[in-house]
């Protein structure tokens, strides 16, 4: 009789537009090890899957070997659960639809699950996070683009073609900024890292108002953050503006869907008081009455890349074992 060899880690995966993150990790959610790599490097993504696979299986072998892994989960931006392809990405490199669960899938020889990456990070949350316990709730991933994960009822909602909580596309300008998606006016053009930055080089060029702003050599949300914390009027004005906006759409989203909470991720929720503040007065003056002081606004305090790992993780598990080797 052979002995069954019991496969009781996963992969998680988190790819995002500067880099890939994977970890093994247990059936406890311990990250076993973890390792990454610039995503930049790899513009055809046939080479990514290559180096990816080479990586992952040296990580596994190298801490408790590779036939203890039962499947992967990978995290992505623009990714669809139901068909397990990264479709059309807006910041991503690669482009059209790309199969990327089925190509690591036939590399590896395991079963590959793939979803949105803020889907995932809330996932994350929710097994790990500050969202664990609640039944309903939002998490908004603010970084380089805007996307969001609703939980509703103790379920996950992906939608009718896996692409439910896009809030980063929605309008808020109308013929406003031009969008990575290719839209005017989308949230995200408004309020994620290149769309504060642009509100911030507006803001100076309508002005001669001094500014510390002016004295940085590379303008990012966390430099502008920074100003704020030494006082610079005009880069409170930046948070204050884009808060608001921000805040107006969470009202909008929150009187439809009758979250617990809103979480922010991301690394422009690291902004603090000085964006949330802003978004939370203008979320309280414009959600439903019926809902108004009853929803928190809650930054979440997993590191980004553990939490959508785990979140990767926790999809792996769920995905039915599939090998090439039994």
């Amino acid at each position: 009789m052979t002995e069954a060899i019991i496969k009781n880690r996963v992969i998680g995966v988190d790819i995002s537009l500067d880099a890939t993150s994977y970890a093994i990790v247990d059936v406890r959610g311990n990250i076993i090890a973890r390792d990454g790599f610039s995503t930049r490097d790899y513009p055809n993504v046939s080479e990514y899957v290559s180096v990816l696979s080479e990586r992952v299986v040296m990580l596994a072998e190298q801490n408790g070997g590779y036939e203890g892994i039962r499947s992967m989960g990978i995290s992505a931006p623009s990714a669809n659960i139901l068909t397990g392809c990264i479709e059309n990405p807006p910041n991503l490199e690669w482009k059209g639809v790309v199969p990327i669960a089925a190509m690591l899938r036939d590399r590896l020889g395991i079963a590959v699950a793939l979803g949105n990456d803020a889907h995932l990070a809330g996932l994350g949350e929710h097994v790990f996070g500050c969202a664990h316990g609640m039944k309903n709730f939002i998490l908004v991933t603010l970084g380089h683009g805007i996307g969001s994960f609703i939980y509703s009822n103790d379920e996950s909602h992906v939608g009718a073609d896996g692409f439910a909580g896009e809030i980063g596309h929605t309008c808020v300008e109308f013929g406003g900024r031009v969008c990575g998606c290719g839209k005017k006016g989308c949230l995200e053009a408004y309020c994620g890292a290149a769309g504060i930055v642009k509100t911030a080089q507006e803001l100076m060029a309508a002005s001669d108002k001094p500014s510390l702003m002016r004295t940085v050599s590379k303008l990012t949300p966390k430099a502008i953050a920074e100003c704020c914390d030494k006082g610079d009027e005009m880069a409170i004005e930046v948070f204050d503006r884009t808060g608001r906006i921000l805040g107006l759409a969470m009202a909008g989203y929150a009187s439809v869907i009758d979250p617990e909470a809103i979480i922010f991720a991301g690394g422009v929720s690291k902004a603090g008081h000085w964006y949330l503040g802003p978004a939370y007065e203008e979320f309280e003056k414009h959600v439903f009455c019926h809902l108004r002081g009853h929803v928190k606004f809650l930054c979440s305090a997993l590191d980004d890349h553990e939490r959508d790992v785990l979140g990767a993780s926790a999809l792996a598990w769920g995905i039915k074992e599939y090998s090439l080797f039994k």
